[in-house]
């Protein structure tokens, strides 16, 4: 068990007041160790606060007085400070199985841990969850969490898992939501293995066994170039039309039993079916927006003006409060504007009225397009990135890299504005371990919704 570190000190704050420092190692709190940042906060609650930091090898005893709830203003450097709950699953279609090798060792680690399910959205399969997990979660109210079901028949599930456990381990999602904890369920369609009638079979189980579940995602299989399964494949356009049509039926079916439509397809399905995307309305406040359900939609409201703020990450409660850092999990974005040639030479930015090329992968190409036709600007410009570097049928923005960024900005003109997503970095880096200032041109990094990039396509 580590112990954690504060890495930051808010002003004026309890904290500070007490006497904490950068650096300090929290030893315990009113007596009492705290294993990851969901009991530290719990703790760091209470208006009287015995404090027991550690500084150069010695253990000092602060008191912290403060109001009930107000933050302490010490930010820590990691969310858990125990082992991670690593997954025991070998699924077939998990994405980290194709990765290729040389990225930063934190990239192969395969979690299956409800803690980070409930601080950053993460999903779990509940094959480690225990009886000690859900009298927390129950106690603590730890909810909304995400879990991955792929296949309510025990059987099938199973063998997607490749776990005799994931036969059984649903058992848990009954018992949390027969306790009230907002569950939100996800579904990884592998062509020939659980769509056609056992995806059928899987809607007719949520409904039948877990129709409380506050939604339902359907995302398509991805495949890199680095697949070691022969199995698996990505969709054709008839595949993912059926599976559009399997989740359209069973919306009418959930609408007339339990009064919403509970369960959603992912934007990829439409853009690998040719299909529109439905109305905004119809994704009913957009749940899972941050697994890629409704993305287009928030995205064209935003950028079209017809909504004054974001739609954001919805990643749990603990992503916004003082002690839920980033680290090793969803790191923060960058933002600003970064790139060019790192050596002597100097290199000009373009001016604000220069040629705008916007950067983004081949589906976030079909999504903007349309819309940066309607804005009215003749010199602004699309500028798809194919992924060279994952391959396979990888086209979202968020997976672009710097080797395929460079590839495609050394064709592109020098005089020109490119904007970049953040979506695509972690702490200033991309998946490939570059970072915009290897990049051939500046780039200007813009965050990833429709307010930032109309504000930033209107600046002149």
């Amino acid at each position: 068990m580590s112990t954690p570190r504060v890495v930051a000190v808010a002003p004026a704050s309890p904290a500070a007041r007490a006497g904490v420092l950068p650096g300090d190692e929290i030893l315990s709190l009113n007596g009492e160790v705290p294993r990851d940042v969901i009991a530290y906060r719990l703790l760091a609650d209470e208006p009287e606060l015995d404090l027991e930091v550690g500084r150069g090898g010695l253990a000092l005893q602060l008191e912290v007085v403060k109001g009930a709830g107000e933050p302490l203003g010490a930010e820590i450097e990691s969310a858990l400070f125990d082992q991670v709950r690593t997954c025991d699953n070998h699924c077939e279609f998990c994405f980290i199985y194709q990765l290729p090798p040389g990225l930063r060792k934190s990239l192969y680690l395969k979690d299956d841990d409800y803690r980070l399910s409930f601080l950053y959205g993460n999903f779990t399969t509940l094959t480690r969850f225990t009886e000690a997990d859900l009298e927390r979660v129950i106690t603590e109210g730890l909810g909304p969490l995400h879990v991955s079901i792929h296949a309510t028949d025990p059987e099938v599930r199973a063998e997607m898992l490749r776990n005799r456990r994931g036969a059984t381990s649903l058992r848990w999602l009954r018992a949390l939501l027969d306790h009230g904890i907002e569950v939100h369920g996800q579904v990884v369609v592998c062509p020939g293995r659980n769509d056609g009638a056992i995806l059928d079979d899987t809607f007719a189980g949520v409904l039948d066994r877990y129709p409380e579940l506050a939604s339902l995602c359907v995302v398509p299989l991805g495949v890199s170039r680095y697949n070691p399964e022969p199995g698996m494949r990505p969709h054709t356009l008839a595949e993912a039309a059926a599976v559009l049509d399997a989740v359209h039926d069973w919306q009418e079916v959930y609408r007339a039993t339990l009064g919403r439509r509970l369960v959603f397809a992912a934007d990829e399905y439409y853009l690998l079916a040719e299909a529109p995307f439905p109305e905004a309305e119809a994704y009913e406040g957009f749940p899972m927006h941050e697994d890629g359900v409704g993305m287009a939609r928030t995205f064209e409201q935003e950028f079209t003006g017809r909504v004054a703020e974001p739609t954001g990450v919805a990643s749990g409660f603990f992503a916004w409060v003082d002690g839920a850092p980033a680290e090793g999990y969803r790191a923060p974005r960058a933002s600003g504007a970064a790139g060019g040639d790192s050596g002597a030479s100097v290199r000009l930015r373009p001016r604000r009225g220069a040629p705008v090329g916007i950067l983004t992968g081949v589906y976030g190409a079909a999504v903007l397009g349309p819309l940066v036709e309607g804005f009215g600007r003749d010199d602004v410009r699309i500028v798809p990135v194919e992924n060279e570097f994952f391959g396979g049928n990888t086209g979202v923005a968020g997976l672009m890299v710097g080797a395929d960024l460079a590839r495609v900005l050394a064709d592109q003109p020098e005089t020109h504005r490119y904007l970049l997503p953040d979506v695509c970095l972690s702490q200033g880096y991309f998946l490939d371990g570059t970072s915009p200032a290897d990049l051939p041109r500046p780039v200007e990094i813009v965050a990833t919704d429709g307010i930032a990039l109309r504000r930033a396509l209107e600046e002149r």
